[in-house]
């Protein structure tokens, strides 16, 4: 016998006996819309977060003040002195590297345009901001080292903003008013979608950092031009830990803290959040292998009791075919291609559910979902490893029938 041949037998015996049939798929139709519905999830999800954290940038440093002591008391983070001008320029020329360096300055207030007027956060930066950040402008000009030099009063606004103070209107050339004060729209930022804290990174305006300092903010204690934090781009192929390394010490030695003493200022390396999105992701990863391999083995059991009850009643056949030439080979195969569709079947059904039910959780619930073409192989690679296994003993008792017996068999 072909295996053409056997597998057009295994169909027909699948048609004759549907209800079983399809009873017997049931394990593996469930299994395989499970793993696939939550691949889909995990791995949208992951993609998601991976736009996040590329949409800050990979090689991005990020510097903020620490916590703030005061007897046994501690302020929280960004409560401590902040960072100054001269730390810009510092760590611009004293660490090798480098790309780009931006301090950054928050003030917060309505925006007003005309008759209308929106609440939002605005940042004082420098012209780097762009490069530290990899956000450039969709429209108009970004801010320039100039703007910076002359505490002009310009603005660089966000998508978001732009659509709710002009609406389909082009704000490039118009003036707004940040706190009472005139800003001209110079530029319109490309869009950037929401952060990894779910925050609307496009709800923003950009302004020169001198022009917020003496317009917006003020002075900050001690500090007679103050940064809140700092975006350092380093350059491509550089040592991030390296470059992390020596901004710390700069700063360390600028802020006259002792070596060994708990710095009061804090540098994250977004490398690390890929990182911990990898370990996760893997994490996630294992955890769908296990969940996948319990649910194709409770569907192999199932398949298994059903192909020794489809031997037992079929004992007479196996025996006739026995009696006109078949081998037990042949037997072997035919069983062994019946276990095989009868799972391949159900695999490919449970891919429709999961994919159906995939596409019900992003409709309803808002999550992304991403199916992976290697996700779907691997279900139905597995479909037919499971069909293999536990049909190999239902199929082994066939085969080793004695023709005789069998044609006596009541």
């Amino acid at each position: 016998m072909t295996l053409f041949a056997a597998f057009l037998v295994a169909l027909e015996a699948l048609r004759l006996n549907a209800l079983r049939t399809a009873l017997a798929m049931l394990g593996i139709i469930i299994g395989v819309a499970a793993v696939i519905t939550m691949a889909s999830i995990s791995t949208g999800a992951a993609k998601r977060v991976e736009e996040h954290i590329s949409s800050l940038g990979t090689n991005l440093l990020i510097a903020r003040p620490g916590s703030n002591r005061m007897g046994g008391r501690r302020g929280g983070a960004g409560t401590s002195e902040s960072f100054s001008e001269k730390d810009v320029a510092a760590i611009k020329t004293g660490v090798y590297d480098i790309a780009a360096i931006s301090g950054v300055v928050n003030a917060s207030g309505a925006v007003v345009y005309g008759n209308t007027n929106w609440q939002t956060g605005v940042q004082g930066v420098h012209a780097d901001f762009h490069i530290a950040r990899a956000w450039g402008v969709a429209s108009g000009s970004p801010l320039t080292d100039e703007d910076i030099r002359r505490k002009s009063k310009v603005a660089v606004i966000g998508q978001t903003v732009a659509e709710e103070l002009f609406g389909s209107q082009s704000p490039l050339g118009e003036r707004i008013r940040i706190k009472n004060i005139p800003f001209e729209v110079v530029g319109v930022l490309a869009e950037k979608g929401q952060s990894g804290m779910g925050r609307d990174q496009d709800d923003t305006i950009l302004v020169p950092i001198s022009t917020a300092r003496t317009r917006l903010v003020g002075r900050e204690g001690s500090v007679a031009e103050p940064v809140q934090m700092m975006f350092i781009s380093v350059r491509d192929g550089a040592d991030m830990s390296r470059v992390q390394d020596d901004i710390e010490t700069l700063l360390m030695e600028r802020r006259n803290i002792k070596p060994g003493a708990q710095a009061n200022f804090d540098v994250r390396n977004m490398s690390e959040f890929i990182e911990a999105r990898t370990a996760t992701q893997n994490t996630m990863g294992m955890l769908l292998a296990t969940s996948a391999a319990i649910s194709l083995v409770v569907g192999g059991i199932g398949i298994m009791n059903i192909m020794l009850v489809s031997v037992t009643e079929r004992t007479r056949e196996i025996g006739l075919r026995m009696a006109v030439g078949a081998r037990g080979r042949d037997i072997l195969v035919q069983f062994l291609v019946e276990a095989i569709t009868l799972c391949l079947v159900g695999g490919m059904i449970g891919l429709a559910v999961g994919a159906g039910c995939s596409g019900l959780v992003a409709h309803y619930a808002g999550w992304p979902v991403l199916m992976d073409p290697l996700y779907v192989i691997l279900a139905l690679a597995g479909s037919a490893t499971v069909g293999l296994f536990f049909g190999f003993y239902p199929a082994r008792r066939a085969s080793q029938l004695n023709p005789i017996d069998a044609l006596r068999y009541e």
